[in-house]
This record gives structure tokens, sequence and C-alpha cells, in this order.
């Protein structure tokens, strides 16, 4: 029975040690969307009303646990008996995120001077909320896509692995991508907050420091919004570089981070004229 016992103790301590292995493999190939995924991420949760900016936070952090434990499951299942579903997943969540970073960037261009008319006039609680509520939903959806991407791309470094070596380093990989971006971006948008607290201290330091960080958050949101959508377009182009094979040779003279930028560009323009083009013909409907 020791023996057994000690034998048992040994088998879990070597999957521990394959788990820790494969995890730190999969940190490594992650690192990439991970910093995508938390610029895109912290411009949504930006733009909210201070007192509102926690609560928010924690709705979109709710929403992306709940979105793992959807995506989860289904990706396991995928990986053993549908490895193709995966593929087309990919791409499908790629034009989606194209075209969101090609809309931003059409939205700068050509802003909508209607609803900047509107924004002047003081909103009723209830339309603040039901803006809120809005964008939470994209904050949500947003994140679901870039939570296939992640777990995707950290299943792929455990292919061929037990079964269960597999959930553990993948369902790590994926809590700790929510916990790590939201706990960051919770301390970006509350850095207002921190600045004010460091205002009232007596030391000099801290209120110089307490002035640098107001005055620069909202040069941090500014930049994070532009990275976020640059974010968008790299992450969408990369998939479709690497997922469709008509595209694996395209640009081969140039650097990767620019080929994937001009494909999800591409892809963007692409989606964005249909998208109008649809919005026109209903208009007239």
């Amino acid at each position: 029975m020791a023996s057994g016992f000690f034998a048992l103790l040994d088998d879990i301590a070597a999957l521990m040690d394959d788990v820790a292995l494969m995890s730190k493999v999969a940190t490594k190939k992650t690192a990439g969307i991970l910093g995508d995924d938390l610029a895109v991420n912290a411009e949504k949760a930006s733009g909210f009303v201070s007192s509102r900016e926690i609560p928010v936070l924690w709705a979109i952090t709710k929403g992306s646990l709940l979105n793992k434990l959807i995506i989860l499951p289904f990706a396991f299942l995928l990986s053993a008996f549908a490895p193709l579903a995966i593929t087309i997943i990919l791409i499908l969540g790629a034009v989606y995120l194209a075209y969101e970073g090609a809309e931003k960037i059409y939205e700068y261009i050509f802003p909508h001077h209607s609803e900047s008319k509107i924004e002047t006039k003081p909103l009723t609680e209830e339309e603040i909320l039901l803006l809120e509520k809005g964008k939470i939903k994209s904050a949500i959806v947003t994140d679901f896509i870039l939570s296939i991407e992640i777990v995707i791309i950290a299943l792929g470094t455990v292919l061929g692995k037990p079964i269960l070596n597999q959930i553990i380093v993948v369902t790590f990989i994926a809590f700790i991508a929510t916990i790590g971006v939201y706990g960051i971006v919770a301390l970006i948008v509350r850095m207002d907050d921190l600045g004010l607290a460091l205002r009232k201290r007596k030391s000099s330091t801290a209120q110089f420091t307490g002035g640098v960080l107001i005055q620069a958050l909202p040069q941090v949101i500014k930049t994070l919004a532009f990275v976020g959508t640059i974010a968008l377009l790299l992450v969408a182009g990369g998939i479709f570089a690497h997922e469709i094979e008509l595209l694996h040779h395209f640009l081969t003279s140039f650097p990767d981070i620019l080929k994937e930028f001009i494909l999800g560009l591409i892809g963007g323009i692409i989606v964005l004229g249909i998208v109008l083009l649809l919005k026109k013909i209903i208009k007239k409907k």
C-alpha cells in the first residue's frame, strides 16, 4: 500500500513538472496576443464615468470568465473530433477583428457629426446606463474573439500530449489571461484616483507623482485606443497569414509585422465596404 501511495505521488509530481514546462512554452507562444488583448480591452474599458469604472470593468471581467467557460470545452472537443472547425472559427474571428479595426479608422477619418451633436446634450441616467450596457456588450464580444485566439494558440502548443495535460495547461493560460489582463486594465483606469490620493500627501515627491499620473491618464487612454486598433488588425492579419494557404507567400519580402498589418487592413476594408453597402441598401428600402 505504501509503495503504491508513493508511486502515485511520483506520478503526480511528474505530471506537474510536465504541466509547468508546457505552461511556460504556451505562455511564451501567447505572450504576443496577450499584449494585444491588453491594449484592446484597456481601450474598450475606458471612457466611463469615474464612479462606474470598477463596476463596468467587473461586468466585463465576469463576461470574460464566462467566455472562457464556454470556449474551453468546445475547443477540446473540436480539437479531438473536428480540427478543421477550429481553423474556420479562427478565420471568422479574424474577419470580425479586422472589420472592427477598419471601422475605427473609418470613424476617425469620417466622424459622425450628427452623433457628436447628440453627445453635447446632457444625458439622462437611463441613457447613460443604456450606452454603458452597449459598451460592455461590445467589450465582451471582442473579448470572446480574442479568447478564442488565446485558447487555440495555447492548445496548439500541447497538441499530441495527454488530454489531462492539455486541459490543465490551456485552462491555466486562459484564466491567467483574464486575471492578468483585467487586473492591469483596472490599474490603468484608476490612475487618476491614485494621482488624486498622492496629491493630498504632504511629500512634494508624492504630489508631483500624483500630478504626473493625473495628466498622463488621458494620453495613456488615447495611446491605448490607437494601439488597440493596430492590435486588432495585427491579430487578424496574423491569422489570415498563417491559416489561409493562399496568403502564405503574400508579401514575403515584407517584415512579418508589416505583412500582418496590411493583410488585416485589407481584410477589414473589404468587410467594412460590404457592411456599409448593405446598410445603404437597407436604408433605401
